[in-house]
């Protein structure tokens, strides 16, 4: 398994994901959407839902970082945020697993430092992919022994509301990249060819893109918007 993610070094990941809210939702049709990216050149897929990453693996055979979004009451988070949902990603063995790892407490009232050690104990051979914020996030997750670290929460969180990941010529994936002992992935609008290369030039380990690839009614709103 770890042999396989080495192809990603420097390759494009395709986020091909769809909510039950929106247009696409369907594992049928994120699996095609997983054969098109592969088709263009892409090196691996992010996804979620067991029952999407089942349909994607029986599409293409390229490395997947799993995730579940499913909300809680009583936590803000929402990526992969306990172990039912690690559970049910174990079961379509994705080669990456992709937790929410910042600062918010998971439901239940458990700490990213406890839910970290859960997995590890119970599943110790996993690859696990850090969704961060901040750099301070990205950094502990590091410290704490996270495989992948990504940008993925960047501008999404209290903490970060006011941070665009491209800011300063990217460089919050400057400073993560330079202190983090992990490799990096960057994550999170790298929208266009040019942010992609720009972040493996500064020394990611992969790079993810996804709203605009895969979410057409995003890229239509763009257009339509030029128009207006």
């Amino acid at each position: 398994m770890k042999s396989r993610v080495e192809q990603l070094k420097g390759k494009l990941i395709v986020s091909c994901q769809a909510l039950p809210h929106e247009p696409l939702h369907s594992s049928f049709i994120m699996g095609r959407m997983a054969l098109a990216a592969k088709e263009g050149g892409a090196l691996g897929i992010r996804a979620n839902t067991r029952e999407d990453i089942k349909e994607i693996k029986s599409q293409v055979d390229l490395p997947v970082i799993g995730i579940v979004k499913r909300d809680y009451e009583d936590s803000q988070v929402y990526i992969t945020p306990t172990m039912k949902e690690i559970d049910e990603l174990m079961e379509v063995k994705p080669e990456i697993i992709a937790v929410d790892a910042t600062g918010a407490v998971r439901p239940g009232g458990l700490t990213l430092d406890d839910f970290y050690h859960q997995i590890r104990d119970k599943y110790p051979e996993q690859l696990l992919m850090a969704d961060c914020s901040t750099v301070e996030e990205a950094l502990h997750a590091d410290e704490l022994g996270f495989d992948f670290i990504g940008t993925t929460m960047v501008g999404y969180t209290p903490q970060s509301k006011n941070d665009k990941i491209e800011a300063n010529d990217f460089e919050i994936i400057r400073k993560i990249v330079a202190s983090a002992k992990n490799r990096v992935i960057a994550e999170g609008n790298i929208n266009t060819p040019e942010k992609a290369k720009r972040v493996v030039e500064l020394g990611v380990f992969s790079v993810v893109v996804g709203s605009i690839i895969t979410r057409p009614q995003l890229i239509t709103k763009s257009f339509a918007e030029a128009l207006m």
